[in-house]
């Protein structure tokens, strides 16, 4: 036995002696963890070696049977086993799905491959991403997207998990009680906009159960990023504190007023005396609970026109010491949005010290080429990165700027005014949509030649379906020509709106206040590439990402011809002619419902799944109930009746999910239609009275404007307190739901 235990000794020394020499690393590291996690047993087919290198690089090579990826970091090794199954092996994991079967000998690397590129910050989420999305996922949902950032090439994520925590440390620290605190403190749907000074309070108080889920769940976060070799943005220190704090602390404030109808938390000047004191003591409960790091995040006078009285320069020279105080080499990372960075303020500012997200480049740039946004001077002497914004509010849609975003990255490598360019930057307000536009974004640091959205778009359909398909490859080159392709000059924000979730009126085109929608494309076309995808069907059923973006783009049919059916109602209501009206405001709701079955079979596409996650992160009965309400607000009403209807916040994060589309858009719209239908019947009492008490031709229009004004928010206000469970389990075959769908559009688009 002492024999065959010191000869093993000396074959584990050996293996391990040659492991070293050839660079390859047998032992356990976050590329084999994550192999498994993929498919378990996975690790076995690849070689891993880390070696160093000046470039950030990754190379794929063949040993026998075995796939070899090279590079010089974990997350570099990531991307390129991600750059391996995808136009390898024909597998693409993506947030629809990060799970898959290998083959058993996977497909040799004929030749030596590799990919380098001189961008090597590659930053991810928006506080907004914190709430729209991110706002109830769990360690194991974490864990994924994690995995997901890696091989996706992401080392340079935000990491705002946890910061209220920071927070209410630093407050009883300062003498505030565990209620005033709960009064400060957002609800976990809220915290983004908490987190960027916007509002107090709303959504809460949190439990102390919260605090503590939340600390433990940053803390492994932190850890597998480590692991991968990702550096955390953490949140800094930019002088948020309570609105009433000039009270509590005597300090000197300045009071940013309401934001849409919310009261803002007040800002304490960097150049006030007391700023350091609450810096340090801010950063000392941050370094307890999560270390500290290279980068932190600081956004003053976010969507602050003004902030009276400010001395900018002084400000950003005060943030940028409280923040050295606490590791002298970290970098301060600050969005490039609407007034921000001001110059003022980070003019004096030394070069090197400062990391700017240019958070809209696809569309309204602003390091130097010619947008609605564009700075003459650019960003100056500091770094930034090139940033794919893509959503607004988690809104569900096919949307993007495909040849505007390849024009414009383009551009940054021949423009002497993008010198300090780093990297490139996800800065979207909601993920889990749209991974073809992610795709697209991720890949562009490591391709050597530049690529036109044709030829990317056919290999990605490969990739993403295992195999090039004519029908499929064609329904991409539609959306590409089409929805994809959303034109410069275009500053809408996010995807084209889907009419069912918009509040009913008589010129409905938005559903969100500020969407800043265009025609762009033929809304017909859509249909058209439904109609190549389901062609596939017989060669690609029960595949994943084929099922999911079968019914995403037969969503977004089904979407484009409610629209046309709503402004054919529209226009028959507007004539006075009742059968066409009650045929098409009857084609509207059948559209409508066939969306919400539609949706149903995929649990991406349905409210329970949203609802569920919020319920699970509750200890009691009671945190449950207080979730599930926080995530039921923020899709709907968004705020109470004044933020809602005088802020314009309502509708903000419409959702178009099963079950949301059924119990809460369909109502609405059932009400609107008869509300018109009493009206055509000359059954609506208000109008001659209205009418009668008008006196000039203004009086008249703003009397009739008052008939149709309905009060929506006592509507949909209850919704928001109903406890109904939602499964988040999908139901029916996706497959002949979306045969059904577009039968029903086809027939519709005929009748015509």
């Amino acid at each position: 036995m002492l024999t065959l235990n010191v000869r093993n000794l000396i074959t584990s020394a050996v293996f391990a002696l040659l492991a070293l020499c050839s660079g390859t690393l047998y032992a356990d590291n976050p590329i084999r963890s994550l192999l498994e996690r993929i498919d378990p047993g996975a690790s076995r087919k690849f070689a891993i070696e880390l070696q160093r290198g000046e470039k950030d690089f990754f190379e794929l090579d063949q040993r026998g049977r075995k796939v070899v990826i090279r590079g010089n970091t974990y997350v570099n090794i990531a991307t390129g086993l991600h750059w391996y199954l995808k136009h390898h092996a024909g597998i693409q994991l993506s947030w629809n799905g990060m799970k898959a079967t290998l083959p058993e000998v996977l497909p040799a690397v004929k030749q030596r491959e590799r990919h380098e590129t001189d961008l090597k910050l590659r930053y991810d989420f928006n506080y907004c991403t914190y709430s729209y999305t991110m706002a109830f996922w769990d360690w194991e949902r974490w864990e994924q997207e994690i995995d997901w950032m890696a091989l996706h090439g992401i080392n340079l994520p935000l990491a705002a998990v946890g910061m209220e925590c920071v927070y209410r440390n630093m407050l009883l620290r300062l003498g505030y009680s565990e209620q005033e605190v709960g009064n400060f403190i957002a609800g976990p749907a809220f915290l983004a906009w908490w987190a960027m000074n916007n509002l107090e309070g709303w959504g809460g108080p949190l439990p102390q159960s919260w605090y503590t889920q939340q600390a433990e769940l940053q803390q492994k976060i932190l850890k597998r990023m480590a692991e991968y070799g990702i550096h955390p943005v953490l949140p800094g220190y930019s002088g948020m504190v309570p609105h009433d704090a000039d009270e509590k602390l005597g300090l000197n404030l300045t009071k940013s007023g309401r934001w849409n109808g919310f009261t803002r938390p007040a800002f304490l000047q960097p150049t006030d005396p007391r700023y350091s004191e609450m810096a340090d003591i801010y950063y000392e409960e941050q370094q307890r609970l999560f270390g500290r790091a290279e980068y932190y995040s600081m956004d003053p006078f976010h969507e602050a026109a003004t902030a009276e009285g400010v001395d900018y320069q002084a400000a950003g020279q005060a943030m940028m010491k409280a923040m050295k105080q606490v590791n002298p080499k970290a970098t301060w990372v600050i969005q490039g949005w609407t007034e921000n960075p001001r110059p003022e303020m980070i003019d004096a500012l030394q070069e090197g010290d400062l990391l700017i997200l240019d958070l809209f480049s696809e569309c309204r740039p602003m390091w130097g080429i010619p947008s609605v946004w564009k700075r003459d001077e650019g960003y100056g002497k500091h770094q930034w990165l090139f940033c794919l914004l893509e959503n607004f509010g988690g809104n569900v849609g096919l949307h993007g700027r495909m040849d505007q975003l390849l024009e414009n990255f383009y551009m940054t490598r021949t423009n002497p005014m993008a010198k300090n360019l780093k990297g490139i930057g996800l800065t979207m307000e909601g993920t889990e949509n749209n991974p073809v536009m992610y795709e697209l974004m991720c890949e562009l640091p490591w391709r050597e030649e530049q690529t036109t959205k044709e030829e990317w778009l056919k290999a990605y359909a490969a990739a993403r379906y295992g195999k090039a398909d004519p029908d499929i490859t064609e329904a991409w080159m539609i959306l590409g020509g089409s929805i994809y392709n959303c034109p410069r000059g275009n500053n809408q924000q996010g995807p084209h709106e889907s009419i069912f979730c918009g509040r009913p009126s008589l010129d409905n085109f938005q559903a969100s206040s500020w969407s800043k929608m265009e025609n762009y494309y033929d809304p017909t076309v859509t249909a058209e590439a439904a109609r190549r995808m389901l062609k596939a069907a017989g060669r690609h059923r029960g595949e994943n990402n084929y099922e999911y973006d079968l019914v995403d783009m037969t969503r977004q049919a089904v979407a484009d011809c409610g629209r046309i059916e709503y402004q054919k109602a529209t226009a028959a209501f507007k004539c006075g002619d009742k059968k066409s009206f009650a045929r098409h405001s009857r084609r509207f709701m059948e559209l409508l419902l066939m969306q919400d079955r539609l949706l149903g079979s995929r649990t991406e596409f349905r409210v329970g799944r949203w609802t569920t996650q919020a319920r699970s992160l509750g200890t009691t009965p009671q945190e449950s109930d207080q979730y599930e309400w926080n995530a039921r607000v923020q899709i709907t009403t968004w705020g109470n009746r004044t933020c809602a209807d005088e802020g314009g916040l309502r509708d903000y994060a419409h959702k178009e999910w099963n079950g949301l589309l059924r119990d809460f858009y369909y109502k609405r719209w059932q009400a609107w239609w008869a509300l018109l239908q009493r009206e055509l019947d000359g059954m609506n009492r208000q109008r001659p009275i209205a009418q009668q008490r008008a006196t000039t031709n203004e009086e008249l229009a703003a009397a009739r404007k008052r008939v149709y004004n309905v009060d929506w928010y006592a509507m949909e206000e209850p919704w928001t307190h109903e406890r109904d469970t939602y499964s988040s389990r999908p139901e029916g075959d996706c497959t002949q739901l979306a045969q059904e769908a577009i039968e029903m559009v086809t027939d519709f688009e005929q009748m015509d």
